[in-house]
């Protein structure tokens, strides 16, 4: 018999990896979503005091037109987070799965692959909310661009004004 680490066998650590790892991705999605939520939110209260200032400021007033392009950008931003969020909840469910699939394995014939199809989907998912949020730092970072060439306009301080 081939002992293992501290007299386990090593198909028990094996097991025990087995067992743990998708409990650990169910967290670690969890985290992500609480983040996710977390961002939305500031998005949502932002856009809303965007909002309210634009319906304060006289018809023509400059700020106005950049009010509507910065709202239009988060509208984006929101709307890539969600799909974001929804796409973590399917990881976390892919993982919810693959533990399952893993105890139904002691008392039904599940198919050897099919737990490790339903981890990797779940990675993959992953994968795919990591992307979508890439995509709205890059748009963040545009609307506060926007921001910095209205403040800016007449020259940074301490340097030559913008062109």
């Amino acid at each position: 018999m081939n002992v293992g680490v501290e007299g386990l066998d090593p198909s028990s650590i094996q097991l025990i990896g087995t067992a743990v790892t998708p409990a650990v991705m169910v967290s670690g999605c969890g985290i992500l979503a609480t983040g996710l939520d977390n961002q939305i939110s500031r998005i949502t209260a932002r856009m809303r005091d965007m909002v309210r200032e634009w319906r304060t400021l006289p018809e023509g007033h400059s700020r106005r037109s950049l009010l509507r392009e910065e709202v239009a950008i988060l509208d984006r931003r929101h709307a890539i987070l969600a799909r974001a969020i929804g796409l973590t909840y399917a990881a976390l469910l892919s993982f919810v799965v693959t533990s399952l699939l893993y105890l139904l394995r002691r008392s039904v014939a599940v198919p050897e692959g099919l737990p490790v199809m339903s981890f990797s989907l779940g990675v993959g998912l992953l994968g795919s909310t990591a992307v979508l949020a890439l995509a709205s730092l890059r748009l963040s970072r545009r609307a506060i661009t926007l921001e910095g060439a209205e403040l800016f306009r007449d020259g940074r301080p301490g340097g030559p004004p913008a062109p």
